[in-house]
């Protein structure tokens, strides 16, 4: 029997009493930063106090503090909504970030961080994803003796510690594997101008460059039947959708990709590309666009490859963008079918060593954030005491 098992039959065998973190907890809501806070990773001998949002990184800091205490902290608007991080004494909360301190000496801040850390918070849907001080207030958390709370944090301290080191080393292998595989990419798709099996030719001569019909923001919602991605979600899981009703229409009338076709990012991170896969789905208008193939010269996945050492010419200021004729006049190298084959056998399997989620490094990743997360889990499941 372990410590902790031992601890738990010695000091709460008939189970834990669940408390509301408002019963329990001073909850506190970041405002602005301080007056002269340095932006960034910048401290200095008088900038010494973290400021921190709602993100990971800190937001910079000041030579003021506002919480005198570790605390756990709750990313409250929005794409982090929901996010934890567990933020050691002497620092200032900003732009709703939300702070809880335990009031009293039978709550462990550390324990606190670990046991929220399993929760999945109510985030409400709008523009902005937020969450309010009072639906945190209302969560319920177990709270077991001081002793149990200890141990339950030494144990997942040191789990927390040997995890993050064997995520950075398979990490590091992935980053070297990475580059393993964009140096042959590279010198695979890197041809000799005067061989003559190569030939060069315009994307336009290809086929032409397609883009969906415009959705209009009325004709889509939050959820429905067809994925409708934008921009922002091209390559993710969309956020918006529109009626099977409206998708028959719209792609039989008008341009739509063909199973195989490469679609491709014109604004935003430009360049970035996505293999159809045939499934239902549509795609928002000249800013995810394609070359309309028919493979008789070149094939869509040797495409694929070749698109990812194109240095794409965008224009515009702020806002850059591919147009379609900027498109249609980048000249790409093509070798016989057999050969563009070969090409992408040997790049599919390092393709997948290093960005397929069912096998290789990134699987191995995702298994061991998995395992501590179980165990994690499994540590801080308590029995109602009646």
């Amino acid at each position: 029997m372990s410590k902790l098992q031992e601890l738990i039959k010695k000091l709460c065998p008939d189970g834990v009493e669940f408390r509301k973190l408002g019963e329990v907890c001073e909850i506190y809501t970041g405002g602005e930063p301080p007056k002269d806070t340095i932006k960034g990773d910048n401290k200095d001998e008088k900038h010494v106090y973290p400021v921190w949002a709602n993100g990971k990184e800190v937001y910079g800091y000041s030579s003021t503090y506002k919480i005198d205490k570790d605390a756990t902290v709750i990313s409250s608007i929005g794409a982090n909504t929901g996010s934890i991080y567990f933020r050691k004494a002497y620092f200032t909360p900003i732009i709703r970030l939300k702070v809880l301190v335990p009031k009293n000496n039978n709550l462990i801040s550390k324990y606190l961080y670990y046991y929220l850390s399993t929760v999945t918070f109510v985030v409400k849907s709008s523009s902005v994803p937020n969450m309010n001080a009072n639906e945190v207030k209302k969560l319920e958390i177990p709270l077991p003796p001081l002793e149990v709370q200890n141990e339950i944090v030494r144990i997942l301290d040191t789990f927390t510690s040997h995890t993050a080191e064997l995520q950075a080393e398979l990490q590091a292998e992935l980053q070297a594997r990475k580059e393993q595989y964009e140096y042959y990419r590279n010198k695979l798709l890197t041809f000799d101008e005067n061989d003559e099996r190569v030939k060069w030719i315009k994307l336009g001569e290809i086929g032409n460059t397609c883009m969906c019909k415009r959705i209009m923001k009325h004709q889509t919602s939050d959820i429905g039947e067809v994925p409708f991605f934008k921009i922002g979600t091209f390559g993710k899981e969309a956020d918006a959708f529109i009626s099977y009703e409206l998708y028959d229409e719209y792609k039989n009338k008008y341009s739509f990709p063909r199973k195989g076709e490469i679609l491709i990012s014109a604004s935003g991170t430009i360049g970035r590309t996505v293999i159809y896969d045939g499934q239902d789905a549509y795609f928002q208008d000249s800013n995810i666009i394609w070359i309309q193939n028919d493979e008789s010269k070149v094939l869509n996945k040797y495409l694929y490859y070749y698109y990812q050492i194109i240095e794409w010419n965008v224009e515009g200021g702020t806002i850059k963008r591919l147009y379609n004729t900027n498109l249609s006049k980048t000249i790409i190298a093509y070798p016989p079918l057999s050969e563009q084959q070969r090409i992408i056998s040997i790049l599919d399997k390092f393709e997948s060593l290093v960005n397929d989620l069912s096998e290789g490094l990134p699987a191995e990743i995702a298994a061991v954030q998995e395992q501590y997360e179980y165990y994690r889990n499994k540590l801080l499941t308590f029995k109602r005491k009646s």
